[in-house]
């Protein structure tokens, strides 16, 4: 079996039925990243030899007739944030460069038991502060559709992983749209859930109310597998939640999507969408309407504040969350002699050193809306704004059961296109940034292109824990544009 025919649920099928052992689909995928990321450029650090050893596992649990899960021996790719014992976590940044992690994440825990693979650590930018990942601190990951564009940011390395059929799936990290817009970006399924439903312990902090670990996919059904693999409540995270995911989340039901009603907002459907996008929503809003989908349009008036707001709130938790990397615990150490300085011109050169441009942006703005005299002007005013944010969602969700929008603006773009421009780069996140301020969940799916075209998302919001939602309306448009990979 090639590895393009390749979904999750395929090689579950083929592994219990011997048709091949994990041992074999993980070499088959080392020597696919020996021969196409040397271009393409999406791993940080490979991990052969622990993969090995976890395919094994997966082998042997097989050869004596266990009963093994959808995710036994499934080759996956880590954004380099998730912390994996024992490997490198560098979050993209120079300042953690020789750090290696000395504990597993949650996630990472729940799919070592599920015997699932790690192939490595994937680019992205630095501390997950971007769009296009070129704010990484070591390389820069291309598109696999067009080796010119960027795989879109932050979880750039791991959407490029996916989509050059370098691994079977990946985990990212969504803040404001950092899972979503890099799968639009790539063409594969990306699916950033409710806050609180995936633990984010032993992930490196960038905005804690924002950040939540997602999965990337090249089926709407592998992202249902992944998501459920690493779902649920965990002590070591407050802000986690047990929430109930049952097999409705991979067996969804054709009679209940023909009984739903999905919104459009009209604040995203807007005159500066590239043409090609905007074909595209329509499309993807005529095959809906054909397995009986109903669609009515409705209005999130404050989505025209969400960009603004974000760029208040979450820039103030990145200057609180990375106040810790400071070159005296772990991370990078200034080669200057410390006896020739004190200790806050030394945290000053290990921090300049360490840091990039991006990060250095974002926690000299959060230092300032947090700072005397413009807390409540501006972080206060934008928590305020939050809230209506929020309350718009809960008033659309009265009368739909999920929004259907664009991604982004704009297929990919260019290397250099908006790095010059922090303010463009930023837009580029406009319409995911709303999903993340409300906690709400959101699903980017390829929408059907003409072949040699740039690919495009479209993204599915639904309510809180309703997760399934999405997944089922996401699964039958596959199925009814003839996707099975």
């Amino acid at each position: 079996m090639h590895l393009h025919d390749l979904t999750i649920k395929k090689f579950h099928e083929g592994l219990v039925g011997k048709q091949f052992s994990a041992a074999e689909i993980t070499k088959a995928y080392f020597d696919r990243i020996a021969e196409k990321d040397l271009e393409i450029n999406a791993y940080l650090t490979v991990a052969k030899d622990n993969a090995f050893l976890e395919a094994e596992k997966a082998d042997i649990a097989v050869a004596k007739g266990e009963e093994v899960g959808w995710l036994a021996g499934v080759p996956l790719a880590i954004k380099d944030n998730i912390l994996i014992e024992g490997l490198p976590a560098t979050s993209g940044s120079k300042i953690l460069e020789n750090y290696k992690a000395a504990y597993d994440a949650t996630v990472i825990a729940k799919l070592k038991s599920a015997k699932a693979v790690f192939l490595g650590k994937t680019n992205l930018d630095e501390f997950a502060m971007g769009s296009s990942t070129e704010n990484s601190g070591f390389k820069k990951t291309k598109n696999p559709h067009d080796l010119e564009r960027v795989p879109g940011g932050s979880s750039g390395g791991s959407a490029a992983a996916v989509a050059g059929h370098m691994a079977l799936g990946a985990l990212g990290s969504d803040t404001g749209g950092s899972v979503r817009q890099p799968a639009s970006f790539c063409g594969v399924v990306g699916l950033k859930p409710t806050y609180g439903a995936v633990s984010r312990f032993g992930v490196a902090a960038m905005a804690s109310s924002l950040d939540q670990i997602g999965p990337l996919a090249r089926t709407v059904e592998d992202a249902a597998i992944l998501f459920k693999g690493i779902a649920g409540q965990d002590r070591f995270d407050a802000t986690s939640v047990a929430a109930e995911y049952g097999e409705e989340l991979l067996s969804p039901s054709l009679e209940k999507i023909k009984t739903m009603t999905i919104g459009l907002p009209e604040e995203y459907f807007i005159s500066g969408l590239d043409p090609a996008v905007a074909k595209a929503m329509d499309e993807v809003i005529t095959t809906l309407t054909s397995l009986g989908v109903k669609f009515k349009k409705i209005s999130l008036p404050n989505t025209k504040h969400a960009l603004s707001c974000y760029y208040i709130i979450m820039p103030a938790e990145v200057s609180s969350n990375l106040a810790r990397f400071d070159g005296i615990r772990y991370g990078h150490v200034s080669a200057v002699n410390r006896r020739e300085h004190t200790l806050a011109a030394l945290y000053k050169k290990n921090r300049s050193e360490g840091f990039g441009a991006e990060a250095k942006r974002r926690i000299i703005l959060g230092t300032f809306v947090l700072s005397s005299g413009y807390y409540d002007a501006y972080y206060a005013k934008a928590q305020k704004v939050r809230t209506l944010i929020k309350q718009d969602f809960t008033n659309a969700f009265r009368d739909v059961d999920v929004i259907l929008t664009p991604v982004s603006p704009t297929p990919a773009f260019k290397f250099g296109e908006k790095t010059d421009d922090p303010l463009a780069m930023y837009l580029s996140d406009i319409f995911t940034i709303p999903v993340n301020l409300a906690g709400v969940p959101a699903i980017s799916i390829p929408a059907k292109v003409e072949t040699g075209k740039l690919p495009i998302g479209f993204q599915l919001i639904g309510k809180h824990w309703r997760e399934a939602d999405m997944l089922a309306v996401g699964q039958y448009y596959e199925k009814a544009i003839g996707r099975t990979v």
